[in-house]
């Protein structure tokens, strides 16, 4: 197999418009380097091929009849090695915030745009969210705890200081440079920072990273 072979994106297709799941076939079909691995329109279906298919990534509609897209996306990244992209609606936003908090690498608003597809289908092949930052901070402050009582569980624990401010930082949508610049650091010493939370709170990525500040009421700690 050549290197190009290997580096074909398989993805796989879970949404109950036939319509819809045509559009992005079609697009991922004629772009190389993708192939449509296989498709479904329910969550059980979904979650019956991933397992069997095992494609790098999978594309999942919220709301489907039967199985539900999260519960399907509970199962692929309980099961499998696929990581998952949610489609949704903005309406819809809850049931995203659960399915990341679940694992899944983020969610593609079902009117994106075909590069804006292909490129959110890289980044989390790559082991990347796909939320960009500023996506990342809207979506969660809406459903952040409203100052909560008590300080936030890993407070004076294993983070630091600085550790924490720029944990701060990234669940405001800020990218690293800015963080950089705010801090008066290295954009070398940001990514260190941001590795060494990423093991110490066992998170893979900047979105889960953003997820886990808010459910923790960080952003209402003073700065």
């Amino acid at each position: 197999m050549s290197a190009a072979e290997r580096e074909v994106i398989g993805v796989l297709l879970a949404d109950d418009d036939e319509r819809f799941r045509g559009v992005y076939r079609k697009l991922f079909s004629r772009t190389e380097g993708f192939r449509v691995a296989g498709e479904a329109a329910d969550g059980a279906e979904a979650a019956r091929l991933a397992g069997a298919l095992r494609p790098a990534v999978a594309l999942l509609d919220v709301q489907m009849p039967g199985t539900s897209g999260l519960e399907a996306a509970r199962r692929i990244l309980r099961d499998t090695g696929t990581r998952v992209i949610m489609l949704t609606t903005f309406d819809l936003d809850e049931y995203v915030h659960e399915a990341l908090t679940l694992g899944a690498s983020g969610f593609l608003l079902k009117n994106a745009s075909p590069p804006e597809v292909l490129q959110a289908v890289r980044t989390v092949h790559a082991g990347n969210a796909m939320l960009a930052p500023e996506v990342t901070a809207r979506l969660m402050h809406r459903f952040a705890p409203r100052r909560p009582g008590h300080r936030h569980a890993f407070a004076g624990q294993v983070l630091s200081e600085r550790e924490i401010q720029v944990i701060r930082f990234v669940a405001r949508g800020y990218s690293n440079q800015r963080i950089a610049d705010e801090l008066f650091l290295s954009l070398e010493t940001v990514r260190t920072y941001l590795r060494r939370t990423f093991a110490k709170l066992g998170v893979n990525d900047r979105t889960h990273l953003a997820v886990l500040a808010y459910e923790a009421g960080l952003l209402h700690e003073p700065r």
